[in-house]
């Protein structure tokens, strides 16, 4: 099955921390065996390849719920569940979402606050945010890839646009700045003398 979203890890990451003080690298493993995870979704990466997919959900779950005072951090990348966590999970919920969380005034306060915040605030979370089955960091990586995929769809589009001596301009600008062909004059002069080749790349494009 493919990694569960950060809500639904937040009910198996709380009664984990309700068993005593964890790390997000043990919790990790305790949640990948109790989703039967292969190997291979254990070491799936975000897109950035930063981090672990599931390293970076069960740490997001963690946070929003530290937010509601579900969870302390009694020590520097450590956690555990609160009297609270353990209030909750003497309820037997069947899940534990960021709707659940709002219950909680203090999350709430937060939820609030992050939606209404300003950059210099550095809060990660907004009501899209939280409405979403994705962390702030999916959400970034996803819209950098959709930036990315138009950038360069229209970059082609103008190139192919323009004259065959408009490309090999770009291709000698492009061969100076990855440090091929010393100077501008240098790499032009080389490319001159396969001016051909140049434009019949840019007839491919």
């Amino acid at each position: 099955m493919p990694v569960p979203d950060y809500q639904t890890l937040m009910l198996p990451v709380l009664s984990l921390a309700a068993e005593g003080e964890t790390r997000v690298p043990e919790a990790a493993t305790r949640v990948a065996d109790h989703f039967a995870l292969t190997e291979e979704e254990r070491e799936e990466l975000l897109p950035s390849g930063r981090q672990k997919l599931l390293h970076n959900r069960i740490h997001w779950a963690k946070f929003y719920m530290t937010k509601a005072g579900l969870i302390d951090s009694p020590g520097r990348g450590r956690f555990t569940a609160s009297d609270a966590g353990r209030a909750l999970l003497a309820k037997r919920p069947t899940t534990i979402d960021v709707e659940l969380l709002r219950q909680y005034p203090a999350f709430l306060e937060f939820y609030n606050k992050s939606s209404n915040s300003t950059p210099a605030d550095k809060l990660p979370l907004t009501k899209a945010a939280a409405s979403s089955e994705a962390t702030p960091e999916e959400q970034i990586d996803a819209a950098h890839a959709i930036l990315h995929s138009a950038l360069k769809a229209e970059l082609l589009q103008r190139i192919h646009s323009q004259s065959p001596a408009f490309f090999e301009r770009v291709i000698v600008d492009l061969l100076v700045a990855m440090g091929y062909g010393g100077t501008h004059e240098q790499a032009a002069l080389r490319l001159g003398r396969s001016g051909v080749a140049a434009t019949a790349v840019w007839m491919v494009l």
